[in-house]
């Protein structure tokens, strides 16, 4: 999760891929807009009352008679998992892996068709199991990566080709499919096949929340972390999107830290 991150130049927005991938058809349902929702990804707990749109990590459960999100980190390895990956993982010139400082997630390798090909085979087993659970959409994190990355080392297009194949797979299990941040990709969403968007912070970065909306309407939900971001989100667009107020770590109820507030 990426609460802070780089902003591309916003002209990247008409980047896309020469074969395009539809969006999910009518019969796969997206969020209801301007709805209640939680952000649960750092635990699952019940949702407090009224909230109707809940999202949790591909390892919890779905809430029970919600519309449920599964978190899956498709471009970044969690910390202390790059075993997992391999020579899946993003390394230098000097063969060292190449980490997301804030979050001490390395970063996947996008470069190549192969391994592109590998980290799909990886996310989409998580968005099998996501289906499998009974969730509705995935929500694909860490796609801004290339933003984040030295000298480089990825773009924007082989992150949309990582999307897009994620995007075929989940259509294929009937799930809907989020954009995750990357406000300057969102022109391309259509191409690549996203339904809807997952925004951290749209409201505090002041004119991100329209990009959004310029682009998937009124199915966009907002998760903001600062009061300040709270209440321009909520001035702006609290009459059209989901938006909520969480804290950082997105902590439960039993943290001392956890935080949970709406417009």
């Amino acid at each position: 999760m990426m609460s802070i991150r780089a902003h591309a130049l916003l002209g990247l927005a008409l980047l896309g891929a020469c074969t395009a991938t539809p969006a999910a058809s009518e019969a796969i349902p997206l969020p209801p807009p301007h709805a209640a929702w939680d952000y649960q990804i750092g635990g699952a707990y019940p949702p407090p009352d009224g909230v109707e749109v809940v999202s949790r990590d591909h390892g919890d459960d779905p809430a029970s008679g919600r519309y449920n999100i599964c978190y899956v980190n498709a471009f970044q390895a969690q910390p202390g998992a790059e075993d997992e990956w391999g020579d899946l993982l993003l390394r230098d010139a000097n063969g060292d892996i190449v980490y997301d400082e804030d979050w001490g997630e390395a970063f996947l390798d996008t470069s190549t068709g192969a391994k592109r090909a590998g980290i799909a085979d990886k996310v989409n087993a998580w968005v099998d199991d996501c289906a499998d659970k009974g969730f509705q959409a995935v929500e694909p994190d860490n796609y801004d990566s290339f933003t984040r990355v030295p000298d480089g080392l990825l773009s924007a297009e082989d992150n949309q080709a990582l999307i897009r194949l994620l995007s075929d797979h989940a259509h294929s299990r009937g799930l809907a499919i989020a954009q995750k941040n990357t406000a300057e990709l969102a022109g391309a969403r259509e191409a690549n096949g996203l339904d809807f968007a997952v925004v951290e912070e749209c409201g505090y970065y002041d004119s991100e929340c329209g990009l959004y909306t310029d682009a998937f309407g009124d199915h966009v939900v907002v998760v903001e972390y600062t009061r300040e971001g709270l209440d321009r989100a909520c001035t702006g667009w609290g009459d059209e999107l989901s938006i909520v107020l969480r804290d950082v770590d997105v902590s439960t109820p039993d943290d001392e830290g956890y935080v949970y507030g709406t417009c």
